[in-house]
């Protein structure tokens, strides 16, 4: 009856009820899910997809097409995607082959040897992505860390992770580590990820003095530590819980990391939580020394 007052269809009514959820859509057509599938039936995410194309790009595939991009996400990740996504993907990342004839105003720094010997001599960050079985959706955690103290310094946890999210990551733990106005500023270490390679992000650094460089293509080694929490949040929190809503995963994932930076310990800086740790070498009573 109701349906009939307002002119609405059966049909129209419960098609869009059963696509809760899925509002976005590509060309005004079917909605885009967000992910695609491997060969062992995992859904990989959208940004995972990208993180991947711009690797990429950086290495085999820089006088590649969309086309030969798709090949080569098949054949090296082993994905089950078409040409289209591929296609859109690039276009959303700008780097189909016709764009990429520019300069970019923020040369590329890779990574090199360090020495360190106490905190805020260099922080890594990376993105890390989860899946919400509930509201059928990822979401985005992107963690920074020092690599003396092993801290998260600061996070962004949210339903999408943009250039903007970190940037304000940085600035965050700029002012948590009273390093925003003047002192000596951190070296920043990511992946390829798209908010990284980002103009947004490199011209942030620059304004805040900090030098940014990026790992090598297939080298998550250079990003050790970083990646080595990302696998303790997966073993020790994500594979524990079948999130039903971003409200539980709000509130699991703080709990975690607040309990690693202050309780959990941890056995490459001798057996105690990272604050404490962080503690001893602002005070001077830990003499550090690691090559990374």
């Amino acid at each position: 009856m109701v349906l009939k007052i307002v002119g609405l269809s059966r049909s129209t009514y419960y098609y869009r009820i059963s696509r809760t959820g899925l509002t976005k859509r590509v060309g005004g057509g079917r909605p885009c899910p967000g992910y695609s599938l491997d060969k062992a039936n995992n859904r990989i995410s959208d940004e995972q997809i990208k993180e991947w194309l711009t690797e990429l790009i950086a290495d085999e595939g820089y006088a590649y097409g969309y086309l030969k991009l798709t090949y080569a996400l098949k054949r090296n990740f082993r994905l089950i995607i078409n040409k289209k996504k591929v296609y859109r993907l690039c276009k959303e990342l700008e780097i189909l082959r016709p764009q990429r004839k520019f300069k970019p105003s923020f040369p590329r720094k890779i990574a090199k040897n360090r020495v360190i010997t106490g905190s805020n001599q260099l922080w890594e960050m990376d993105v890390k992505y989860g899946y919400i079985a509930g509201e059928n959706r990822f979401f985005f955690l992107l963690s920074l860390i020092d690599v003396a103290d092993r801290n998260i310094i600061d996070y962004h946890l949210g339903l999408s992770c943009t250039a903007e999210d970190a940037v304000r990551v940085v600035q965050s733990a700029l002012l948590k580590r009273q390093l925003y106005q003047g002192g000596n500023k951190p070296v920043i270490r990511s992946d390829n990820g798209p908010q990284f390679i980002s103009h947004v992000f490199d011209k942030a650094c620059e304004e805040l003095g900090i030098e940014h460089e990026r790992i090598p293509f297939k080298t998550p080694n250079k990003n050790a530590h970083i990646e080595a929490f990302h696998r303790l949040l997966e073993d020790e929190c994500f594979s524990r819980y079948e999130f039903a809503a971003y409200a539980e995963v709000y509130e699991v994932v703080a709990q975690y990391i607040n309990r690693y930076n202050k309780q959990r310990l941890h056995s490459s800086i001798g057996y105690v939580p990272p604050e404490e740790f962080y503690k001893y070498l602002r005070n001077g009573e830990k003499v550090l020394k690691i090559t990374v």
